[in-house]
């Protein structure tokens, strides 16, 4: 079975379907958790998937620094090692390595740098990226690039843009033909429309089996990011899928799919879950505030996740203060859970042709504010 991509009904410019993968179907507009190190942080795997995740994300430069996607590779690939048996996306590595500036060195051939674990030195380029990520078995690969963080001048800008074009095609060749699995590309340019464009139109001469709209969330603001948005995804292929990278909070999700997005990932919310920040249909709720103390309801009437369904807010204020570790499994799920519902929501709205009402519900309802302290 092939990669595939099938848009089912579209409203506006938001889309719902599905990607077609030998691992199991995507159901679009998608939101991958992120599994950096083989793992969603306090959530097993099967916990991760009762959420509704079809799909979750890898981390290219973790996984290659430690445990190593050699030994991953003899211990049976990446979905064997953790547990997942339907698809994974890896990113390439790419942005970690841009976090990294002054552990770094660039040129046309790649980027040298230091562990951060170790301070061992090591290279990444295009080809040691394709590499990587089939050692891991990705059903889902991206492309080698850089991503400069903003603001940027423009020159600086679409310097790295046409470096990551060249990469892209190192990219592209090095990947080979590997049926049943996907290599996406990644579209750079900053805020730049002509940047954008440009960039989309060496991608599509490359052919790829997705697209991404990489260089956003990187200090840009909303504002900017759908600014973008709003003419990025019309450079890009209908019949592919689009994957916005990194993004993010439940009002970023739901503007980028207003906009033609059908994929996104970010850390949110597990990283929000650990540290007491919760995200409810409510907006958002910090468990660690001493109005929870002696609260007997759930953080989310209408939820059901365990969090929700089985103990109160005194409760996981009680284990969040106490550091406890359940205070971690419970909020994170809660979170993935809610994201997930977002998700579906929108699944449906715009299959129904509706997802215009369900965007002025979704923001009234987060506008409303938790509910009253006891």
């Amino acid at each position: 079975m092939r990669f595939g991509f099938e848009k089912l009904a579209q409203d506006g410019a938001a889309r719902a379907g599905v990607i077609h993968t030998p691992r199991g179907e995507i159901r679009t507009p998608a939101f991958m958790p992120v599994g950096t190190a083989a793992t969603v942080k306090a959530m097993m795997p099967e916990s991760v998937r009762a959420t509704g995740a079809d799909i979750l994300l890898g981390n290219t430069y973790h996984l290659m620094l430690r445990p190593g996607a050699e030994r991953i590779d003899r211990l049976g690939g990446l979905h064997r090692f953790m547990n997942w048996e339907r698809p994974i996306l890896t990113d390439s590595g790419g942005f970690q390595v841009m976090s990294l500036a002054g552990l770094r060195k660039l040129t046309e051939q790649g980027v040298t740098f230091k562990s951060h674990i170790d301070g061992s030195k090591h290279e990444l380029t295009p080809e040691r990226s394709m590499e990587i990520q089939r050692l891991l078995g990705s059903d889902i690969v991206m492309c080698f690039d850089e991503c400069p963080a903003l603001p940027a001048s423009d020159k600086a800008v679409a310097e790295s843009m046409r470096l990551s074009m060249r990469w892209a095609a190192r990219s592209k060749d090095a990947f080979g033909d590997r049926p049943g699995h996907a290599l996406f590309g990644i579209m750079q340019g900053g805020v730049t429309p002509e940047l954008r464009e440009e960039s989309a139109e060496a991608l599509k001469a490359i052919g790829f089996d997705g697209y991404a709209v990489g260089g956003l969330a990187v200090g840009e603001g909303q504002e900017a990011m759908f600014g973008v948005l709003d003419y990025a995804t019309g450079f890009l292929p209908e019949d592919r899928p689009r994957y916005l990278m990194g993004v993010g909070k439940p009002d970023d999700i739901v503007g980028a799919v207003k906009r033609g997005i059908d994929m996104m990932d970010c850390v949110l919310p597990s990283r929000s879950g650990r540290t007491g920040q919760v995200f409810t249909r409510h907006g958002v709720v910090n468990i660690k505030n001493a109005r929870h103390q002696d609260d007997p309801r759930p953080l989310d009437e209408a939820c059901t996740c365990p969090a929700c369904r089985n103990y109160s807010r005194a409760y996981l204020h009680h284990v969040f203060r106490s550091q406890e570790i359940i205070s971690s499994m419970l909020l994170t799920w809660h979170n993935l859970h809610y994201f997930q519902e977002i998700m579906s929501g929108m699944r449906a709205a715009i299959s129904q042709a509706r997802f215009a009402a369900w965007e002025v519900e979704f923001h009234a309802t987060r506008a409303e504010g938790d509910i009253e302290p006891l």
